[in-house]
């Protein structure tokens, strides 16, 4: 991912850059699972969007998964309608570089999820990840039903307690509801795959995140 210095502080909605009514063309077929990349889905699966960074390896993250049906990056949590890459690196839209993850619960559940977004970045590094500065680069979790709120919010606190036993600070990843996801210029689709010697700023803590456990004082 390109580094920009972009701004840290939030974009209001009436600062926001207008967008446009076009949407972003979607590749008919992800890059390494074969399957559809935009909806429809087949029936019976499930959808999460988390961001965490660089999209470009936080998507791989996820489709090296199991039980995951395909995945797609672009933009969520923002203002600006159909954003393309460089309004939302400009800081203008209030768009996170986000991940979505169509997954089969009969395989993995949201909760798996949201173990392998924890572990896989620093959530506690506020509007920035590594070296990649800007509200664009920021953790969040966007729930798509109250049982997907209940498990971000469970979650979040037992890696909290994890996170303080091994020195780290509050966590600062932002969970809220989910809004539209655009989708990501097809460049961006499944990067890593097309581009191996890409770049992918994404590090975790190391901390374990105990998924289902109740974290103990």
């Amino acid at each position: 991912m390109f580094l920009f210095t972009k701004p840290t502080q939030m974009v209001t909605a009436e600062e926001a850059l207008p967008g446009r009514s076009e949407q972003m063309p979607v590749p008919d077929r992800h890059e390494v699972l074969g399957t559809p990349i935009a909806p429809p889905f087949p029936a019976g699966l499930e959808r999460a969007v988390v961001a965490m960074g660089c999209f470009w390896g936080a998507e791989r993250v996820f489709w090296q998964a199991s039980g995951v049906y395909t995945t797609a990056v672009g933009y969520a949590g923002g203002f600006t309608p159909n954003p393309t890459y460089e309004e939302v690196c400009s800081g203008r839209t209030g768009h996170s570089e986000s991940v979505l993850v169509v997954f089969d619960p009969q395989q993995t559940t949201y909760e798996d999820i949201l173990r392998l977004f924890w572990e896989n970045h620093d959530p506690t590094q506020g509007m920035r990840q590594g070296n990649d500065v800007g509200t664009q680069y920021r953790s969040a979790v966007y729930w798509e039903n109250e049982a997907q709120h209940e498990a971000a919010e469970a979650s979040r606190h037992a890696f909290q307690a994890e996170l303080a036993r091994a020195g780290y600070g509050e966590i600062t990843t932002e969970i809220a509801p989910a809004g539209p996801f655009y989708y990501a210029e097809p460049y961006h689709q499944q990067y890593l795959a097309k581009n191996p010697n890409g770049y992918c700023g994404l590090g975790g803590t190391g901390v374990a995140c105990p998924v289902g456990l109740v974290p103990t004082e």
